[in-house]
């Protein structure tokens, strides 16, 4: 119950205070200690400097307002050691849980020092500062961080790195047909197409959507079949439609909407890699 539940309104005449307040103050810490006060009150005996404060307080009924506030000031207190502390503590467990780990990504391999506990999308992107994936959610709705293992689409952002030692990584960076791409000619037929076919607005989703299409390509032309090919009935080597395309890109969103010019794009690509 608030403290000033039972202040009187304008008009009203003031109960005297020694209807209202305890005799003495012991009684009402007595019963602040048995759970009967919300906040618990203060002892004086043991804060004689603030005697005075204490008196006031209690004629007029705000004794609970005052342990109140210094519950508060005790909390804000506990919280700011509790954050200067905490760096200590993540160092320590980063050292407890740091471990070596060898990653071959586009072809090359490098050797890192990890956390046991990192994704591969965070390696890749802060410790061999490969950012042409994306991280995006964060929690592999999107496809922003779409790389390809043993060419095999996967979110990274749910992957360990620990997990992809001794894979084949393929990343965006990897897809060109040389290291240092300087015209359309020396780029994949995916990324050539999205090029062709603005299947882009922003660009942060397309790193994901093209490393996405080019697995939907070789997928398809292995005969893999999606949930379309057996709606369709069309479960021997099925063509790649712009159907089959959407259901086959599903899992990378494009919040610019370029969905349409995507999809031209694909079938694009599709039709000259098979060509």
């Amino acid at each position: 119950m608030s403290p000033y539940a039972n202040k009187p309104t304008s008009g009203e005449p003031t109960p005297d205070a020694s209807e209202s307040v305890p005799d003495d103050i012991s009684s009402f810490t007595s019963s602040s200690q048995s759970g009967e006060s919300t906040c618990g009150a203060l002892n004086p005996e043991l804060d004689a400097g603030h005697s005075e404060e204490f008196g006031e307080l209690e004629r007029h009924g705000l004794l609970t307002e005052l342990s109140r506030r210094r519950f508060i000031q005790a909390s804000s207190a506990a919280a700011a050691f509790l954050a200067f502390g905490q760096p200590l503590l993540a160092g320590a467990q980063e050292t407890v849980n740091a471990g070596s780990v060898t990653l071959k990504v586009n072809g090359q391999s490098q050797t890192l020092e990890l956390d046991t506990r990192i994704s591969l999308l965070d390696a890749l992107r802060e410790h061999m500062d490969l950012t042409g994936t994306k991280k995006g959610c964060d929690h592999g709705q999107c496809g922003a961080c779409t790389v390809l293992i043993e060419g095999r689409r996967v979110n990274s952002c749910l992957m360990l790195a620990f997990a992809a030692e001794g894979a084949e990584i393929t990343t965006i960076e990897g897809l060109a047909k040389t290291s240092d791409p300087k015209a359309i000619e020396d780029l994949s037929p995916v990324q050539a197409a999205f090029l062709t076919h603005d299947g882009y607005q922003c660009g942060y989703c397309t790193p994901g959507q093209i490393i996405s299409a080019t697995a939907t390509i070789t997928e398809q032309q292995k005969g893999e079949l999606s949930i379309v090919s057996w709606q369709s009935g069309q479960i021997d080597r099925p063509e790649l439609s712009d159907d089959e395309i959407r259901e086959r890109m599903s899992g990378n969103i494009c919040r610019c909407g370029a969905y349409p010019n995507i999809v031209a794009a694909v079938r694009a690509a599709a039709k000259g890699a098979s060509a």
